[in-house]
């Protein structure tokens, strides 16, 4: 009997140990295949106590039932389901095509899993230790499951095709010898991405990934004190939201909705940068309690990211930048201390379109937020929150942000012009508060009224002329476009001629300011 027609024939072979033996006929048979000892801790297949022999099948007899395997009993659909194995060697499956179910729980794998340009159905792999996971360009059909799984070396998924969903919950993963715990540039998930509780060592790096549902880091740790950036993701797509919130422990389920009051959480942790350049998010970016630690070299960049609402409710970063460049978001849901300081927020082009501010965060606050993004004047935050304000119909507070513009604008200009936007300030505030504007005419009248008592005022055309009225005639001076018929009748003379150009400049000045006062008004009328 040949060897290729005992396997066709469901022969066993020859050189099978006993442990390989009986994984070949459950193979057959679809069943479990069970070799744990029933105590815990030498079944840890993350601990140090040993298996030996009875308990070990080498890797190429695995990929042998996988690639080639006997046919299933009659009755029966032939898999592959270990608990509690140790597979020696390598587990080559490059460029093959796995059609058996696949499933191993807490298994010891002494070298790397390589799975490049490999097809498979479904494969899971729960609570396993692994040196490495080489899967660039993999493709599955259905389900990849590495939850609680530890890799020591890495993971590789560049390129890879989830075809549902990819499962890394409360997984281990270390760096690689290029500093990246997981590379997945390029990948591709049809349904979600759960990463949930994941403890990265290294860069979690997901470039130009697209995610077909949501993108879940609830609970995660990344960690990454060797390199840049712990999550390095530009040009992440997802089509739902993205979530680096608090995962609840000890329930059965980690996603879905926010923990119950009273569950013990475990928050999303970031040492390291993180970067999301020119992510689109369908629904929303969620940073609900995240904690990030940054040197001051690092950043939570979010240049030019696209996403409907944005939730920034993290901790406030102590060192480090966050950055909004060219972002554009519908909904900015927010709170006053999650923001940095000044110099360490950046906001040029950010576009948003509503405020939803979680608890207080008055107006005076909300401008430091601005001020805090503008280190050098940029007039466009100031004249968006404006925008924003007004179309809420927050009039008022826009006009004290236009206000506020302004005088940051003064801090830039030379002594001179500096000198009269103060003066512009102290007087009409801009013009941005024409009620004052209206007082100081007000004012103006009344003194300039009771100072023409005493003024000399010979008649400019004796023939004829009405009579003298102060009041009139200092009116006729503040208010430049009507003619009361006192203004062009007298000549004052002296110093008396230096108060009447004053009045005319400062009832130019004054009665621009009301007017525009009430255009503003009227429009919003």
């Amino acid at each position: 009997m040949t060897e290729g027609a005992g396997i066709q024939a469901g022969d066993l072979p020859d050189d099978l140990t006993a442990a390989e033996a009986g994984m070949w006929q459950a193979f057959r048979n679809g069943s479990v295949y069970d070799l744990s000892s029933g105590d815990t801790v030498v079944d840890d297949p993350h601990g140090g106590h040993p298996w030996g022999e009875a308990r070990t099948v080498r890797a190429r007899i695995v990929a042998w039932l996988l690639l080639d395997g006997p046919p299933a009993l009659a009755g029966r659909v032939s898999s592959l389901k270990l608990v509690g194995v140790q597979l020696s060697g390598s587990l080559d499956l490059a460029g093959g095509t796995v059609e058996p179910y696949v499933e191993m729980k807490r298994c010891r794998f002494e070298r790397d899993v390589l799975l490049p340009e490999a097809r498979v159905t479904t494969l899971r792999m729960v609570d396993c230790s692994v040196p490495r996971l080489e899967a660039a360009r993999l493709q599955t059909e259905g389900d990849l499951h590495l939850p609680r799984c530890r890799f020591h070396n890495g993971v590789r998924l560049t390129d890879a095709h989830i075809g549902t969903d990819l499962m890394l919950n409360m997984a281990i993963v270390y760096r690689d010898r290029t500093g990246r715990s997981i590379a997945a540039d390029g990948l591709t998930v049809g349904q979600d991405l759960q990463a949930e509780m994941l403890e990265s060592h290294g860069e979690l790096r997901l470039r130009s990934a697209k995610i077909g549902v949501s993108l879940s880091l609830r609970g995660a740790r990344l960690t990454n004190p060797y390199t840049r950036f712990a999550l390095n993701a530009p040009q992440l797509t997802v089509e739902r939201s993205l979530y680096l919130t608090p995962a609840g422990l000890g329930g059965q389920s980690l996603s879905g909705t926010t923990p119950a009051h009273g569950t013990r959480v475990q928050r999303f942790e970031c040492r390291g940068g993180v970067r999301l350049d020119d992510g689109r998010f369908g629904d929303a970016v969620d940073l609900e309690r995240a904690r990030f630690t940054f040197t001051d070299e690092q950043e939570l960049s979010l240049r030019r990211v696209q996403t409907p609402e944005l939730r920034f409710l993290g901790e406030r970063p102590q060192r480090g930048k966050v950055v909004l460049s060219g972002a554009r978001v519908v909904n900015l849901v927010d709170r006053a201390e999650a923001w940095p300081g000044p110099g360490n927020l950046h906001m040029g082009g950010f576009a948003y379109e509503n405020l939803v501010p979680q608890g207080p965060f008055p107006l005076a606050e909300r401008l430091g937020w601005v001020a805090a993004a503008t280190a050098e004047y940029n007039p466009e935050p100031y004249e968006r929150l404006a925008a924003v304000l007004r179309a809420g119909g927050e009039d008022e507070d826009a006009r004290e942000v236009l206000l506020a513009k302004q005088r940051r604008r003064r801090e830039t200009l030379p002594p001179a012009a500096k000198l009269w936007g103060y003066v512009q300030d102290w007087a009409v505030a801009y013009g941005y508060r024409p009620g004052r504007a209206a007082v100081w005419m007000a004012v103006l009248w009344a003194a300039s009224s009771l100072a023409f008592r005493h003024a000399e005022h010979p008649p400019v055309s004796r023939d004829g002329h009405p009579p003298w009225n102060p009041a009139l005639f200092a009116l006729d001076l503040l208010l430049p476009v009507i003619d009361l018929g006192q203004g062009g009748q007298w000549r004052l003379q002296g110093g008396w001629q230096w108060v009447q150009t004053a009045m005319i400049l400062l009832g130019w000045i004054l009665a621009t300011t009301v007017a525009a006062g009430a255009t503003r008004l009227l429009r919003r009328g």
